[in-house]
């Protein structure tokens, strides 16, 4: 059946991505109604009656800006070793975060850190979002240890959270205007600290082994 009404005088896809620019520019709550109508080419009743919320209209904008970095989390499955896969995942993100002609850094990461009346839902849902990527990083980091490639010892959540944090701190850097060559050397760092956490709880295996058969 045809939708009945005044037909929209807008393109609705092109109108939700200048709001997602808007919204990873200046987070939800510094992303006022007039900056994003402005973007966007409406004005508020238009807008809320083709997102229904300023709210709304951001869910739209975040679950729009998740397929604009695919090659960030696909390297997770992809790549055959859980090395190969986080050392992908820091670098895509590297280069991700400093492409030309986008905001830099994160949305999901910088959009809203601190609640308030007027954010909590938002806030929270973001909270969820980082705490799947580390859940997606631990569950990656579980699945090495199963094949052999990491040690039983392995605390598979700390270096989730270790690598999680050094993702979500190169967002940061990037909206201070890190160049992507700075954010590649950060992952070079942060992919030295593997053979570390591997060696670690490999001595932690030892340990147990020996306390096993004393």
């Amino acid at each position: 059946m045809a939708e009945r009404g005044r037909p929209r005088s807008f393109d609705r896809a092109a109108a939700l991505r200048q709001a997602m620019e808007v919204f990873w520019a200046k987070g939800y709550d510094g992303a006022s109604l007039s900056d994003l109508t402005a973007a966007m080419g409406i004005n508020s009743p238009s807008l809320y009656a083709a997102f229904g919320s300023k709210e709304a209209l951001f869910r739209e904008a975040v679950a729009l800006f998740e397929t604009e970095g695919t090659e960030i989390w696909s390297a997770i499955p992809e790549e055959p070793t859980a090395y190969a896969a986080f050392e992908r995942f820091l670098v895509a993100s590297a280069k991700v975060y400093t492409r030309p002609g986008q905001p830099a850094g994160c949305l999901i990461v910088l959009s809203a850190l601190n609640a308030t009346d007027a954010n909590v839902n938002i806030c929270q849902e973001l909270r969820d979002k980082r705490a799947a990527n580390v859940a997606t990083l631990r569950d990656r980091l579980e699945r090495a240890v199963r094949e052999g490639e990491l040690p039983e010892g392995m605390d598979c959540l700390a270096a989730a959270s270790f690598y999680a944090t050094v993702q979500q701190g190169m967002s940061i850097q990037a909206r201070d205007g890190a160049s992507y060559e700075t954010l590649r050397s950060v992952a070079a760092c942060a992919m030295a600290a593997w053979d570390g956490l591997t060696a670690a709880a490999q001595g932690a295996d030892g340990i147990r082994q020996r306390a096993h058969t004393s």
